[in-house]
């Protein structure tokens, strides 16, 4: 552990696990349902292999983490124990009191995240069991595009080519993507602003804003715009 407060009060002795850097995200990625290093990984995409390594092993010596054979192949699996569940309604809080009073700032706008945040909120009753594949095409990104993969009800976030015909593409901006998927705009108004463009067979623009995809947070109303821009 990299800081030691040396003090007996319980916030100074929950801040020496809570505030090491990456701790609350990878107490997050556990709780959304990723289990081996893998997908704990793809949620902090900018977090070096060698520091998640260490963090998993900090939280599993304070009796946060489990960690056991993974069940489907090779590798560890993790999960949050009865400590790392309470843990996790830290995070919550943490995250509710951001959501309604902190700003968003460019650099947060990560597009292959907030495609992994969509991922993780999608409803998978609502899927198709056909493949469907969706592009974003961001107008600030051209470089660049994302994909959702869609099949057997599972969703794959990829940032090279999936190698399958793109069914539905959607041209956006980084923000606009990030609003949405916070709840704080909808589809259709982002695309009345024209930030938001859908085309594709129109069974699918019905069927794609009743797949979910909101963050959990998006019942949590900001107490000041989250961008100037919006």
């Amino acid at each position: 552990m990299s800081h030691v407060y040396g003090q007996y009060c319980p916030v100074s002795k929950g801040a020496e696990i809570f505030a090491e850097r990456w701790t609350p995200l990878v107490v997050r990625n556990i709780w959304v349902g990723c289990h081996t290093f893998g997908e704990i990984l793809e949620g902090v995409p900018r977090m070096p292999r060698s520091l998640l390594t260490k963090r998993l092993d900090t939280l599993q010596r304070a009796g946060i983490v489990e960690r056991r054979p993974n069940p489907k192949g090779r590798g560890s699996w993790y999960a949050l124990t009865t400590a790392g569940d309470e843990l996790f309604h830290v995070c919550k809080e943490l995250g509710n009191w951001a959501a309604r009073w902190l700003l968003l700032r460019p650099e947060d706008l990560d597009p292959r995240v907030v495609l992994w945040g969509w991922k993780k909120t999608i409803s998978r009753a609502s899927l198709p069991s056909e493949r469907v594949v969706v592009r974003f095409d961001l107008r600030d990104r051209p470089r660049d595009a994302f994909w959702l993969v869609v099949e057997h009800r599972e969703v794959e976030v990829c940032t090279n080519d999936p190698g399958f015909d793109d069914d539905l593409v959607i041209t956006t901006d980084c923000e606009t993507l990030a609003l949405v998927h916070l709840g704080r705009l909808s589809m259709a108004r982002a695309a009345r602003l024209g930030h938001w463009k859908m085309e594709g067979p129109r069974v699918l623009l019905r069927a794609f804003p009743t797949w979910g995809g909101l963050s959990h947070f998006s019942d949590i109303k900001p107490a000041r715009r989250l961008l100037a821009s919006r």
